[in-house]
């Protein structure tokens, strides 16, 4: 079982993730109204317990134990794979699973699993690879938009395994997003100088070595000479960016 806990170590590399990589309101909403009327959801690859509704009942699953132990007091996560969910068929309203699904051993099995067990909705958000060219890391660490592309499966491949029907629905960021994911910051450049908030990004973890200390440097010259003011500027008062995050919602029926 420990060959299906997925690409990334959080044991040794996932120290820091509740604190930067929290629930922003906004997009908690749109995911909390596609629940509908469920009342009973399970979290697959519950992390820290980012996004899940807390006037419903949720069963959080999540193989790492340096995660399980970052989770609020009261909220916990009993451990378990994607792959082999141990709830019987229709056990629960509604399954998400947030964020993780490009970090799954066998994607395809796990996304069965998120139907088998769901008796309504399945809700998947995911990065849109051929959207992640668009956002301004691009020009300073296309290796990150390289890997995070080879990683991120393609949003049409969930939708047609969640459900019979589904939707596809873009998330926009805000630009004070709470949730520390790379393109938060497409409007505060600077926070992603800083190492602890790039540490709660696994994308880093699959460029070349290297690839950080030559961001930080040429993020920093463009910086300080104003040519990424020059270049990007407008993004600082832009209320949401249009990226590549996706809320994919699949129903039986």
């Amino acid at each position: 079982m420990r060959r299906m806990g997925g690409d990334f170590d959080y044991e040794a590399k996932g120290a820091g993730y509740a604190r930067h990589r929290r629930t922003d309101p906004r997009i908690a909403a749109v995911i909390h109204e596609a629940f509908g009327a469920a009342k009973t959801i399970v979290n697959v690859g519950a992390g820290a317990g980012s996004y899940e509704p807390q006037d419903r009942y949720v069963l959080a699953v999540e193989p790492s134990a340096a995660m399980r132990a970052q989770r609020p007091s009261g909220r916990p996560a009993i451990h378990g794979f994607a792959e082999a969910l141990p709830l019987d068929d229709r056990a629960v309203d509604a399954a998400m699973a947030i964020m993780t699904v490009h970090q799954w051993a066998d994607l395809d099995t796990g996304l069965a699993e998120l139907r088998r067990v769901a008796l309504g909705p399945v809700l998947v958000v995911a990065g849109d690879g051929e959207a992640l060219p668009r956002f301004w890391l691009n020009d300073y660490a296309p290796e990150v938009i390289a890997a995070e592309r080879k990683r991120y499966p393609p949003v049409t491949r969930i939708a047609e395994r969640i459900g019979a029907r589904s939707q596809v629905l873009n998330l926009p960021i805000p630009l004070d997003c709470t949730d520390g994911l790379c393109e938060a910051f497409y409007g505060r450049p600077e926070r992603l100088l800083d190492a602890d908030v790039r540490r709660a990004q696994s994308s880093w973890g699959f460029t070349p070595e290297g690839t950080e200390e030559r961001f930080v440097e040429a993020l920093s010259a463009e910086l300080n000479s104003g040519r990424w003011e020059e270049r990007h500027g407008h993004l600082r008062t832009q209320p949401s960016f249009d990226g590549s995050l996706r809320l994919i919602v699949g129903w039986p029926t």
